[in-house]
């Protein structure tokens, strides 16, 4: 107790006892430096303190020890007695194995001398590798400076080979310019590489390179004596298409092999160049107004003799006489205004069919319409046009403006040759459907060379359109004037059928409104409105002549009718012309059906007619003083319908030319009588006369429908 008392005290002191156990293993010491705890605190941590006394407590030795009562401080000096005894038998084995201990020592100095040796090895080593390092590093520095050399010079190397290459003049190429025939294939690669020289000198020179010098006295022989090779040789082919009965193309696509020539001339020699130029279209210039010049003239031989005179017009009568000293006129005027199969000229198959050969057509007493030689004449020009363009463009080097020009100095005397004939000729042209023609077919060929790209000819299609359309326009006005002003009484004898006169409209109208349906022109249509109103005033004009409404009538609708069948013949159904004259027609047939049914069967029409009117106002007693009409009416038709049907369809078909237009009539008549008889039913069954006896000698409507079929004529 005493001692525990003295550790409190100790602790109090600030001291570390220290508190020892002794078991049977030996001895454990358990230390608790109080000294390392902070007591200046406000708070002393008595609970780490506590934790480590419980542990110590809590060992067996100690709890034992505890238990019998045993003084500590005895037990500790037992306890280093003992080790003093151990201590002692350790000297003893260290003594007894000095030697071992000796040779291990030795052995441990021996192992120090060899890793000292190999320390100082190693220190070796790394300065070597520290030393090879830097070696490295110079020769890699030394690398990239010789890199640099060598890339210096391999460019300076590059650059001095072309320069050599390229201002060398190898023997080859002096021998092959000047001993070579320029048509040989190696003298057209050497003078590609002379070119190339040529151009590099002369690079070169603005760059100062005195090099050159040295070869530009060859390189300008050599390009002399090659432009005097080349020179002779285009001009011989260009000489060559002056030869009679020459086909110029041969040579022409000859010369296209040889297209760098001109370019090697144009870049060296402009003078030759131009020499060769000016030379080239004075000789194709001649070439063509000789060649077109003498087509034309062979070709205008083959046209028909009989060409419309001014006097051939739309309104002139067949009777009309001429003076003694003009011209015979025409066999027969409607070829003038008929088409016929004119108008396949300018079909696709047509347009572009080999030209007529003059010669052959006069063996073969061949003629042709003004419109096939306009095409055939013209469609020579377009191919040789486009020819020569696609020629000068690749040949020349020429684009846009400048092709234009020298395509307009090589055609434009043959163009203002064609120009010169074409108003000569239209100037006293007559033929409306030849100039009409002749305007669709410029159209199509503007079209076609438009497809090819060849803007050559464009100008020249405008100004023959300028010439022709003021022509045509001129002539469709003479023929609108010339009907205004036919006197119907100078005619000659008139009869019912369709007129000349309004024939020749119709074939001329449905020609024109067909051919232009391809191309409008507003124009064109004015002026065929204008003249389809001359037409009707004169067919109007012409049945005044006639004394009854039914003649009149009658040579109405043959000329509608006809009129009508040439225009849906040609032209399209639905064009104004064709809808005009349906119209027309179709108010006339009405009219002529109510004629022709007022003699037989007027009465009956008359009464039906006065008695709806009065049923409609309600006045029904006006009708019963009727009833002896009524009896007279009904025994009439009973009487007489199919005498009188029987004499309609006969005189119909005598009054009509167009036996299809006389059926219609027929039939809508019959069909009008019916209607009026079905409503004259409906008038009797009202009350005034529902309950006369005469009502049932009414024939049934069904079995007068029956009866009217049978004479209904089938064309």
């Amino acid at each position: 107790m005493e001692e525990k008392q003295q550790q409190e005290k100790d602790c109090g002191k600030g001291t570390s006892p220290t508190v020892k156990a002794v078991g049977d293993g030996g001895e454990q010491a358990l230390n608790l430096n109080l000294g390392d705890l902070d007591l200046t605190s406000d708070e002393f941590i008595l609970d780490e303190v506590d934790i480590h006394i419980q542990a110590n407590l809590e060992d067996e030795l100690v709890k034992e020890a505890l238990k019998t009562g045993v003084d500590l401080r005895q037990y500790s000096k037992q306890v280093e007695m003992e080790l003093l005894h151990i201590e002692h038998a350790s000297i003893k084995d260290y003594i007894k194995e000095s030697q071992n201990i000796t040779s291990l020592h030795n052995q441990i100095t021996a192992c120090d001398a060899i890793l000292e040796r190999m320390e100082q090895m190693l220190s070796t080593f790394q300065c070597d590798l520290s030393s090879i390092s830097s070696e490295i590093q110079t020769l890699q520095e030394q690398s990239i400076a010789m890199n640099i050399k060598l890339k210096n010079r391999q460019s300076v190397r590059s650059e001095l080979s072309q320069l050599v290459d390229e201002l060398v003049v190898p023997s080859t190429m002096i021998s092959v310019i000047l001993e070579t025939a320029v048509t040989e294939q190696s003298f057209l690669e050497q003078l590609h590489e002379l070119n190339n020289k040529i151009n590099y000198v002369k690079e070169q020179s603005f760059r100062e390179t005195m090099a050159c010098a040295d070869v530009q006295d060859t390189l300008d022989r050599l390009k002399i004596k090659a432009s005097n090779k080349i020179r002779e040789f285009i001009l011989q082919k260009i000489y060559s298409f002056r030869k009679p009965m020459t086909n110029y193309q041969i040579p022409q696509n000859a010369l296209l092999k040889f297209r760098f020539f001109y370019q090697f001339l144009l870049a060296n020699e402009r003078s030759v160049a131009k020499e060769i130029r000016d030379e080239y279209v004075d000789t194709m210039s001649k070439i063509y107004l000789s060649y077109f010049k003498s087509y034309t003239s062979r070709l205008m031989k083959v046209q028909y003799k009989e060409v419309a005179e001014k006097d051939d017009l739309m309104g002139v009568e067949d009777t009309a006489k001429k003076g003694f000293f003009s011209k015979p006129s025409l066999k027969n005027r409607n070829t003038v205004f008929t088409v016929g199969n004119r108008a396949n000229i300018i079909t696709s198959a047509e347009l572009e069919a080999p030209i007529i050969v003059p010669h052959t057509a006069q063996k073969s007493d061949v003629r042709y319409p003004f419109e096939s030689l306009f095409r055939s004449q013209h469609y020579a020009l377009l191919d040789n046009s486009c020819r020569e363009y696609l020629f000068i463009c690749d040949f020349f080097m020429v684009t846009g403006n400048s092709a234009q020009d020298l395509f307009n100095s090589i055609m434009g005397k043959s163009l203002t040759m064609f120009l010169k004939h074409m108003d000569t000729y239209v100037s006293d042209c007559y033929d409306s459907i030849a100039v009409f023609l002749c305007i669709h077919i410029i159209l199509r060929f503007k079209t076609i060379m438009t497809k090819r790209n060849i803007p050559a000819m464009d100008k020249y299609w405008d100004t023959l359109l300028e010439m022709l359309w003021p022509r045509f326009e001129f002539i469709l006005e003479q023929n609108i004037q010339s009907i205004r002003n036919t006197d119907p009484q100078k005619l000659g004898f008139l009869d019912t059928r369709p007129h000349y006169i309004t024939r020749r409209y119709a074939e001329f109208s449905s020609a024109i409104v067909s051919i232009n349906q391809t191309y409008p022109n507003e124009k064109t249509n004015a002026l065929l409105g204008q003249l389809q109103v001359e037409v009707e005033n004169f067919v109007l004009r012409v049945a005044a002549e006639f004394s009854s409404r039914k003649e009149q009538l009658i040579f109405l609708i043959n000329n509608y009718d006809m009129m009508l069948s040439v225009l849906t013949e040609r032209a399209v159904d639905d064009s104004k012309e064709v809808e005009i004259f349906q119209q027309l027609l179709t108010a006339r047939t009405q009219e002529f059906i109510e004629e022709i049914l007022s003699p037989p069967f007027g009465g009956m029409i008359a009464f039906v007619k006065e008695s709806e009117s009065l049923i409609e106002k309600g006045l029904l007693e006006r009708l019963k003083n009727e009833e002896g009409r009524v009896t007279q009416l009904v025994r009439g038709f009973a009487g007489t319908w199919k005498q009188s049907v029987e004499n309609l369809s006969h005189d119909v078909m005598r009054s009509f030319t167009n036996f299809k237009n006389g059926t219609s009539i027929i039939q809508g008549a019959l069909t009008q009588l019916i209607q009026y008889y079905h409503r004259f039913h409906k008038v009797l069954s009202q009350a005034p006369f529902k309950h006369l006896p005469v009502r049932s000698e009414l024939i049934n409507i069904h079995h007068l429908m029956v009866e009217v079929k049978k004479h209904k004529p089938n064309f």
